[in-house]
């Protein structure tokens, strides 16, 4: 646990230009520490946890720029679309990212809820990742077998979401150095973000400087 507030980081993303930064409410209890995230770093942030139809639009309020969305729009196993309908109509599709972390079993790929325990009936692949697009603006992309783990990231995901992925996507987990910040450009054609968690330095990591993930983003960024 960091000794730092979650406004901390979000001054510091907000120095050096850093959007779309993820504020996560693990639990109850939260709520006014990503509130001062978001205070601080304006529209530079998505919002994620405990996020449904009735709170959406006041944390959009609240300065976030996007809200993300998981268990919420899953139902005995199902995506709801129901409930992906009623969500996009409250804040628009270009504000709603979908959380769709998963497993792997056997060869494909399935979306887990309840803390990455409980498989759903949804699979990762062309069809379904069109289908709801329709309904958002991104999707985050955790893969939860190596999320936490800094023993490398899961290059056959990441290579399958960059060609199966309609919209802007970002995966995370498994991140263990700056060689893998650079795989994932790679397999992921440039197509695919990549979030850096437990083997970052500021978040107390051994693996990835802060100072050259944004060296790197800022020189990949100016090739483009």
């Amino acid at each position: 646990v960091s000794e730092r507030p979650a406004s901390w980081y979000a001054e510091l993303y907000k120095r050096d230009g850093l959007k779309g930064g993820h504020v996560i409410m693990l639990g109850p209890g939260n709520e006014a520490a990503a509130r001062g995230a978001l205070a601080a770093y304006p529209g530079g942030l998505h919002i994620g946890g405990g996020i449904n139809r009735d709170n959406a639009r006041a944390w959009l309020e609240a300065g976030a720029s996007h809200v993300i969305v998981t268990s919420w729009v899953f139902r005995n196993g199902q995506f709801d679309f129901d409930r992906v309908r009623a969500l996009a109509a409250v804040v628009g599709k270009e504000r709603l990212v979908f959380d769709l972390s998963c497993r792997r079993r056997d060869k494909d790929y399935w979306v887990v809820t309840d803390h990455w325990q409980k498989f759903t009936e949804f699979k990762i692949d062309p069809r379904e990742l069109n289908r709801l697009a329709n309904f958002c603006a991104e999707f985050l992309v955790h893969a939860a077998d190596v999320e936490g783990l800094c023993g490398g990231v899961d290059l056959e995901l990441v290579d399958k979401l960059a060609r199966w992925s309609p919209v802007p996507t970002t995966y995370a987990g498994g991140t263990r150095s700056l060689t893998d910040l650079e795989e994932v450009t790679r397999a992921g054609q440039g197509r695919i973000d990549l979030t850096i968690g437990s083997a970052l330095d500021i978040f107390g990591g051994k693996g990835v400087r802060y100072a050259d993930a944004v060296e790197f983003n800022r020189k990949l960024a100016a090739e483009k």
